[in-house]
């Protein structure tokens, strides 16, 4: 008999437990033992005593946090598993960032699958979602309205060097979340033919040091201090979205100020930032791409977290599946 994983998966104010494993899934607080789906901080925190993660995750904490910092680590290759208390942990990518994990668990004839954050479309510095069958899968819903359907990346990048061709005398600003939307903005340029050297604010600098690191070509890259504002004409500089309209942008010619996010699509949000150029780049799979995942996925239950859940929840009933929110918290949207 099929157990039943309302019984052995537990939503508590710390985040999504194992029982039997006697594991959190990306706790919000310090915990004995975690199992962690990437490194963005609101799901990978410092202070466990034992993390499970993929070792492009593991590197990422220790990266941001210290090695000290987070405790035991045991790494995992996709498609590896390993046995948890009776339950067999898998993980499989999640299209996210470097080393982003779906964490596959099979206990009592069940399989379970937790989605972490994902995304579908192809990305040239982390390992693209992979599809797998379950009893019940775990989805985030970052972007789960119908309103959200993110254009080809290749469009948006392309909104960006037509104004670098129409400005030659000025800086453009690329605002980015510095870990994945920032490497991720990079490749995109360099695949769009941008082979100059692109300029990086400090905040920037050691996880692209990082990534390199991990086999993961960035080209050529450079501090933006290197910079002198009569030079700075015509270059990109990626920077955190806080020092789009920082005291530190105005050592730069002129500059044009750009954001990569999923929430550019919202215009009021680029209009309330000051941005010139909103490119609708996002690490979270799109209303289109949640939808086709669960059709995908095929499961008997959806369960939806951290984002529009109530719309996700309504479209599968509609669509014969049993679905519910869990209303998980501690989840922010900085990196969309």
């Amino acid at each position: 008999m099929t157990a039943d994983p309302t019984t052995w998966l537990s939503v508590t104010s710390s985040g999504l437990y194992c029982v039997p494993g006697d594991f959190f899934i990306d706790p919000t607080v310090k915990k004995d033992r975690a199992v962690i789906t990437h490194g963005h901080g609101d799901h990978a925190r410092p202070g466990h005593r034992n993390v499970l993660a993929t070792a492009e995750t593991a590197a990422i904490m220790a990266e941001r946090y210290g090695a000290e910092a987070i405790g035991s680590v045991q790494t995992m290759a996709y498609g590896e598993t390993v046995e948890i208390g009776g339950v067999r942990v898998t993980l499989l990518p999640a299209g996210h960032i470097l080393g982003s994990a779906q964490v596959v668990m099979e206990y009592g004839g069940a399989r379970v699958i937790a989605s972490g954050d994902y995304k579908r479309r192809a990305d040239p510095t982390c390992a693209g979602f992979e599809v797998m069958p379950a009893d019940v899968f775990i989805t985030e819903a970052t972007f789960a309205l119908p309103v959200f359907r993110h254009p080809p990346d290749s469009q948006e990048i392309d909104k960006l060097t037509r104004s670098l061709r129409t400005f030659p005398e000025r800086t453009h600003l690329v605002g980015a979340y510095g870990l994945g939307k920032c490497q991720r903005v990079i490749a995109l340029l360099r695949a769009a033919g941008v082979d100059e050297t692109i300029y990086l604010h400090g905040a920037m600098q050691g996880l692209c040091d990082l990534y390199r690191s991990l086999g993961v070509d960035l080209g050529r890259l450079a501090p933006a201090a290197d910079l002198d504002k009569k030079d700075s004409g015509g270059r990109i500089v990626l920077c955190p979205p806080s020092a789009l309209n920082d005291r530190w942008s105005r050592r730069f010619a002129d500059p044009v100020t750009a954001m990569a996010s999923g929430w550019m699509r919202v215009r009021q949000r680029a209009k309330q930032g000051g941005v010139e150029i909103p490119l609708v780049i996002s690490d979270h799979a799109d209303w289109d791409e949640l939808t086709a995942t669960l059709h995908e996925v095929a499961p008997r239950e959806l369960w939806v977290t951290h984002g529009r859940e109530d719309a996700l929840v309504h479209y599968a009933t509609t669509q014969g599946f049993a679905a519910r929110a869990l209303r998980l918290v501690g989840f922010d949207e900085d990196s969309a």
